[in-house]
């Protein structure tokens, strides 16, 4: 009994009641529309963009990889001065020998706290640039969940607010049929109040 009271409440809009007016029917429409895109939708917009995601972190982990390193420059750790963040990498020279047999040198993101002449792996492109070390599977996958769920919030912020621009227009038409009602009846009733 009570649910169906709750029911009822909840459904006012679409019964047949002498007080409900078309705008009442619209906006009951209207929220139920919204409702239904946003659940669906969201849903949609969030596994389509997770996907997405994931799949160009695959393709990163594809096109890039490790390859030996020596250290040309020193990267002993130095105290942080001031209240900071403290980074465990810093930006130093390094030499690799590519797969023609060439040896290159350029600058890319080591761990700090290593000599000149230790060892290191670093990552390089599919075309031997250097570049940075791509995401393993399980972050890959916590960012492309966390992509994919500001991507539904996003699109549902963007269908509610639709939604209550709709409503907001079918407010102001009833205000509107409200002030002329009160125009036609406002002075059968004798006078006016200041």
């Amino acid at each position: 009994m009570h649910r169906t009271r709750r029911t009822k409440r909840w459904c006012w809009r679409w019964r047949s009641n002498p007080l409900r007016r078309h705008e009442d029917v619209v906006e009951a429409w209207i929220v139920l529309a919204v409702w239904t895109v946003i659940l669906v939708g969201g849903a949609l917009v969030g596994l389509v963009a997770a996907q997405t995601a994931d799949a160009s972190f695959a393709r990163l982990r594809h096109e890039r990889h490790p390859v030996p390193a020596v250290l040309v420059d020193n990267t002993a750790r130095t105290l942080p001065t001031g209240d900071g963040p403290v980074y465990d990498g810093v930006r130093a020279t390094v030499r690799w020998t590519g797969p023609d047999g060439a040896t290159h040198t350029g600058r890319t993101l080591v761990n700090a706290g290593h000599p000149a002449g230790s060892k290191v792996v670093v990552w390089l492109d599919h075309q031997g640039r250097l570049t940075t070390q791509p995401p393993d599977p399980g972050t890959a996958s916590a960012e492309a969940g966390a992509l994919g769920t500001g991507a539904a919030i996003a699109f549902g912020s963007l269908v509610f607010a639709g939604g209550r621009l709709a409503r907001w227009r079918l407010d102001r038409r009833r205000y509107d049929e409200w002030a002329r009602a009160w125009e036609q009846v406002g002075p059968r009733w004798g006078h006016k109040t200041p």
